[in-house]
């Protein structure tokens, strides 16, 4: 990666695995699409693809890429997919495949040349492997964005949030906000007080606390109730003060 390179964008990480990143990241692509920003999206690697007529298909690369409208490449948008449902260092390896950093980063210079703003959803939490020790985090080191934090609204996600801000904190990278999410209909002690307290105890903003929906799920079909939800749920100041510095 060229050093010095300013890019204006978002890395959207989580605390876990289907904690919602992949519903934030579309739903945040589309609304900036809608605002009138160039938005550019990538998700370096995916695992768990579907194979469709012999075909390995992202399905998260390719909502992400439906939801910011653009006809970006897709092998551009996911440098690697594969299909076992693991950790991608790990379905990497039972494929006999090398993932090579160096093609993420290239392919994240391209797509930052072209867009106004990117936005870059990664795999799992923060230090799911990629390749041998190199970890998601490693990579975030490398693409130098501001992070997004995605977790559970519910019992457990304090500890997990902790966790997750402080190993990035730990590294110089910089944590502009947290949403959490909110899986299932009940609402508990817990999910009431989560926001506050994470809040407090990480100085990080809370971008917002989304609402369980029914039906809702990373596809273009949901377009609608996913940007309503981010607009309805979210404080969007947090996310315009990263387009206009």
């Amino acid at each position: 990666m060229d050093k010095g390179l300013s890019v204006r964008g978002l890395f959207v990480t989580g605390t876990g695995t289907e904690v919602g990143k992949s519903i934030v990241a579309g739903g945040l692509a589309a609304l900036l699409r809608e605002e009138g920003v160039d938005v550019g999206v990538m998700k370096p690697a995916e695992s768990g693809c579907e194979t469709v007529n012999g075909r390995v298909v992202a399905a998260d690369g390719e909502f992400l890429r439906q939801m910011a409208g653009n006809d970006d490449d897709l092998d551009r948008v996911v440098s690697y997919r594969f299909t076992a449902p693991v950790a991608p260092g790990v379905a990497a390896e039972m494929e006999n495949v090398t993932i090579n950093p160096e093609r993420i980063i290239a392919n994240f210079n391209d797509l930052a040349e072209r867009h106004e703003f990117l936005l870059v959803e990664g795999a799992g939490g923060v230090l799911v492997p990629l390749c041998g020790d190199f970890l998601v985090l490693d990579l975030m080191k490398l693409l130098r964005l501001p992070i997004l934090v995605v977790g559970r609204g519910d019992l457990g996600t304090i500890n997990h949030t902790l966790l997750t801000v402080r190993c990035v904190v730990a590294e110089n990278l910089r944590p502009v906000g947290i949403i959490l999410n909110n899986l299932s209909a009940a609402e508990t002690v817990a999910s009431r007080t989560n926001p506050g307290v994470i809040e407090r105890l990480t100085d990080v903003p809370i971008w917002g606390v989304l609402p369980y929906r029914k039906g809702l799920c990373a596809n273009q079909q949901c377009r609608d109730m996913i940007v309503g939800t981010i607009r309805e749920n979210l404080e969007l100041k947090y996310l315009n003060s990263l387009i206009d510095y």
